[in-house]
């Protein structure tokens, strides 16, 4: 149901687009909204989200949300995945899994905002070093960030490790940047290295869900806004929007660094030219 949702989006109008990326965003709360509520999250009126699901082939609003309460699940297999459950084939495990993963993408539009995103990447531009810390499955997106960045030649690591956070985040300067990634933004250890680099005078980016303690702290929020309840599902869509956040900032500081990008990045892939395996092409008879 998600992904149809998702497929459907350029067929829809731009005020009925709006009631599907408040859907696909929070579909258990659209289950559960009243009209006007949802009229007000998608700022249209009340007869553009009956015409939205009309556009999507349903009687109407009640129709509507049987389908998509029915397609979302409720309980899941508790430390597996929050929609799937044990009697699930490997079809409703494909559309389940993708669905969600589409629906949350798109969903992370709505919270996302260009000032933030304009905020972080100037303080990336200016940086004597960029540092990305984060742990589990968000040090795995540090590490992607790291990967990601140091081929625009800046000064750049990424560190997982709690321990080295700290000693680390004590030696950075006012013109150093870390950019702290975390699903909860509660880890104890993280939020202490935050602490310190910010006594130290550095600035901070947070990758994580808005108001959380984390975010509290950072100089710059990039909000990753997701449904997930870590405590008792593995947490799957999280590093998928981390993922694509950095993926933003990376072609964000990009763009502004113009020229100068592309003659990093060119040298970064020469470096690594003959490095491959590149398959002939077979002799024509």
């Amino acid at each position: 149901m998600l992904s149809k949702i998702s497929e459907s989006l350029p067929e829809l109008s731009g005020a009925e687009r709006k009631v599907a990326e408040c859907t696909l965003a929070s579909p258990k709360w659209f289950v559960h909204a009243a009209v006007a509520e949802i009229a007000e999250r998608a700022a249209v009126s009340q007869p553009t989200v009956i015409r939205f699901c009309r556009s999507l082939g349903y009687k109407g609003l009640p129709d509507f949300k049987l389908a998509l309460s029915a397609s979302i699940g409720h309980e899941g297999m508790p430390y597996v995945h929050e929609e799937l459950n044990a009697d699930d084939d490997m079809d409703n495990v494909v559309e389940k899994v993708l669905g969600n993963a589409a629906a949350s993408l798109l969903g992370e539009r709505r919270y996302l905002k260009e000032a933030e995103l304009e905020n972080a990447i100037a303080m990336l531009m200016h940086a004597r070093r960029v540092e990305f810390y984060g742990v589990g499955n968000s040090g795995i997106v540090a590490q992607d960030a790291q990967h990601k960045f140091f081929r625009f030649g800046i000064s750049t690591v990424a560190y997982v490790d709690t321990h080295t956070q700290l000693m680390a985040a004590s030696v950075l300067t006012e013109k150093d940047v870390l950019v702290a990634i975390s699903n909860t933004g509660s880890s104890i250890e993280l939020l202490d290295a935050v602490s310190i680099a910010k006594e130290n005078g550095a600035s901070v980016i947070a990758v994580t869900r808005n108001n959380s303690p984390l975010a509290q702290l950072a100089d710059c929020v990039l909000s990753v806004a997701t449904q997930e309840n870590a405590e008792l599902y593995t947490p799957m869509v999280s590093r998928l929007l981390q993922l694509a956040v950095i993926d933003i900032l990376a072609i964000g500081l990009a763009l502004r660094l113009g020229s100068e990008a592309s003659l990093q990045l060119q040298k970064s892939k020469r470096s690594i030219h003959n490095k491959h395996v590149y398959q002939q092409d077979k002799p024509t008879a």
